[in-house]
């Protein structure tokens, strides 16, 4: 079956072209089908490549420099991976990694650790988890022994599934992953709290950049952080949440710059 490309607008920002409207527009890019306009679409691919050039002219929006049957072309290869013992490093920055990961949901690359699998489940842990490689910043990483942990060890997941369908309560998730890793033995409070400031200035930094992977991210870890730290004082994370509601349910207040400031009667 020929491969059906559409050429698209979404008015007031750009003209491109994309085999798939709801991946490359509504998930990648964020637009809903209220947003966009299907322009044209065919099979040849040519002649949208060059319909693309002159609509994008005829708009006044930017022109790319390459048309895009010369850039399918460039890029219809399986991104490029670089495997050792410890890590999965994808050529990229954490800001492009997303729309690589999506534009090669299928692939497969072998570890120490077995033969690992790019599925949507698995796109969004790593993008929760990746990491910018200290050495290169247009580079970005996974450590392998977590991903085998979320996905590929049937003796701590047999349904191969992070969260087992949120059957799991993640919390209980992460208090057994801090106990196997000594956190409540010979870790402290002092040092979670200094983690917990630490993430906090990654959060910081993934705001100041509009870097939405950064912020998940750093959301996670801080979450993360604050459960143990709830543990080592002898509480659980579901107690203090719960006694932070109680206290806020009935109150009353308003938006004042952007922040609710609550009322003194």
């Amino acid at each position: 079956m020929n491969k059906i490309y559409y050429l698209y607008h979404i008015p007031g920002k750009k003209i491109g072209v994309t085999t798939d409207p709801l991946k490359r527009i509504t998930l990648q890019q964020g637009y809903t089908p209220s947003e966009y306009e299907i322009i044209y679409h065919t099979t040849d691919v040519d002649l949208i490549s060059d319909m693309e050039i002159a609509a994008q002219q005829n708009y006044g929006y930017k022109v790319d420099r390459q048309k895009y049957n010369q850039l399918i072309n460039k890029n219809n290869k399986p991104m490029n991976l670089n495997i050792t013992e410890q890590t999965t490093t994808f050529a990229c920055p954490v800001s492009k990694l997303k729309g690589n990961l999506m534009d090669n949901i299928g692939l497969t690359w072998e570890t120490d650790l077995g033969e690992f699998e790019l599925t949507n489940e698995s796109l969004q842990w790593i993008l929760a988890n990746v990491k910018t490689s200290m050495f290169n910043s247009q580079r970005c990483y996974i450590y392998n022994k977590a991903f085998y942990e979320a996905f590929n060890n049937t003796a701590h997941n047999p349904d191969n599934k992070f969260y087992k369908d949120n059957e799991e309560n993640v919390f209980d998730l992460i208090r057994d992953w801090a106990k196997e890793r000594g956190i409540y033995n010979q870790g402290d409070s002092k040092t979670q709290y200094v983690k917990l400031i630490e993430e906090a200035g990654e959060l910081a930094q993934g705001l100041l950049k509009k870097d939405k992977p950064e912020i998940q991210d750093a959301i996670g870890d801080m979450v993360v952080v604050l459960t143990n730290l709830a543990v080592l004082e002898g509480f659980s994370i579901e107690d203090c949440i719960c006694s932070a509601y109680t206290e806020i349910a009935t109150r009353k207040g308003k938006m004042k710059n952007g922040t609710f400031v609550k009322s003194t009667l």
